[in-house]
């Protein structure tokens, strides 16, 4: 089974995290931030992976660190998860929608981090007190601690909420997609990702 364990702590944040990609899409996550724990709980539940993630940061300060370091742990915990790669499907793609919300993410496990966030926010409040940008933090950290290159376009919607949470919801579909098991060898004309 393609599982990992990481523990990240810095001044300003402790992460504890336990993924299994071939899990059965069970998590559990406490971060201090509801909403977060959401996303993650989304993420796990479709793409099928399993997760246990614990954070302690400084929210008194404000969300950006443990957001960030979030992302931060689940990139370096897909990367180790999936270890040399050999016969990964390595690319994927969803479009997902949420009520008004739809959201394109695509991903290719490339080894060459890379984020293009294409998400607007035009209604400011949807009475989350949450920062939505603070999002791009989160998959900035996870594609560059994964080495992953990964397109995020929002195709439509107005609500906040619905927007990050299609966009994660895409981004568990893609993932699945992409880390699946359907080869032998490394799929790279260089013989290495």
């Amino acid at each position: 089974m393609r599982t990992a364990e990481i523990e990240r702590i810095t001044s300003e944040t402790t992460i504890k995290a336990l993924i299994n990609l071939d899990g059965e899409g069970k998590s559990h996550i406490s971060t201090g931030i509801p909403f977060l724990d959401h996303m993650l709980t989304s993420l796990t539940r479709h793409s099928g992976f399993s997760l246990e993630l614990k954070a302690a940061g400084d929210l008194e300060v404000d969300y950006h660190h443990t957001i960030e370091d979030t992302g931060i742990v689940m990139g370096e915990l897909i990367k180790k998860a999936l270890g040399d790669k050999k016969g990964i499907e390595r690319f994927g793609e969803a479009t997902v929608p949420l009520d008004e919300a739809l959201t394109r993410v695509v991903i290719d496990i490339s080894g060459r981090p890379f984020l293009h966030f294409g998400l607007s926010f035009p209604q400011s409040d949807d009475g989350n007190t949450l920062n939505p940008y603070l999002f791009e933090e989160f998959f900035r950290g996870m594609v560059n601690a994964a080495g992953i290159t990964m397109h995020i376009d929002g195709l439509r919607g107005r609500n906040s909420h619905h927007i990050i949470e299609s966009t994660f919801k895409a981004l568990a579909r893609a993932l699945k997609k992409s880390v699946a098991v359907t080869g032998r060898d490394i799929p790279s004309t260089k013989g290495m990702l």
